[in-house]
């Protein structure tokens, strides 16, 4: 179980190279297809719905960060074809990957719903990786280890913690779905929000 924070953190700071508007690429896993995704989403943020220094994140910008390729005016476009054409070709015979979500989990910048179990999706993310660096971008998990989870809530304060923790509490009802794609996404920040263009969609087994 992830320890609980003291405190929530501003997840909005400044991001040096990273001024609102400036196109990033990701592989994201998304879930326009899977309303279960949407429903629990749409729980969680009922129960934090009111409190103070929280941006809930709309069900159409939800997504399970994979992997950051790098920013879009520095990645050329021959290397985003490559990239995503060498993606297709690791994930054909790769099937879709059965998942569950209902724990959640809090840093300081985000409440998550965990994706367990956590190392189910590692071929996913291997593979858009090697993809990404033999497309000669180096690229970059968000986070070190990689913990696969779907944020329903950045902070924009620095409050404690607590209340937020007791509004939610620390399990949801437990949903099983199947992940049958990765996106390439070329994201911003919009406000106190991610969004994204589509680039590409890769389905697992082709």
């Amino acid at each position: 179980m992830d320890p609980l924070p003291p405190d929530m953190a501003n997840h909005w700071r400044h991001r040096p190279g990273q001024p609102p508007g400036r196109l990033r690429y990701h592989w994201h896993m998304l879930f326009h297809g899977q309303p279960e995704v949407r429903g629990l989403a749409a729980t969680a943020r009922g129960k934090l719905a009111g409190l103070p220094g929280l941006d809930m994140v709309p069900e159409e910008w939800l997504h399970l960060t994979t992997f950051v390729v790098g920013f879009a005016d520095e990645v050329p476009q021959a290397s985003v074809d490559a990239m995503v054409a060498l993606a297709r070709q690791a994930l054909a015979d790769v099937a879709p990957v059965p998942v569950t979500l209902g724990r959640v989990a809090y840093y300081p910048e985000a409440v998550v719903l965990a994706v367990e179990p956590a190392g189910a999706l590692r071929p996913v993310l291997d593979a858009v990786a090697a993809a990404t660096r033999s497309a000669g971008i180096d690229g970059r998990v968000a986070t070190e280890p990689w913990m696969p989870h779907v944020s329903v809530a950045y902070s924009h304060g620095t409050g404690p913690a607590a209340p937020v923790v007791a509004a939610l509490g620390q399990r949801l009802p437990t949903t099983e779905i199947a992940i049958g794609s990765v996106s390439l996404v070329a994201q911003t920040q919009v406000g106190h929000s991610w969004q994204w263009q589509p680039v590409a969609e890769v389905h697992l087994g082709g």
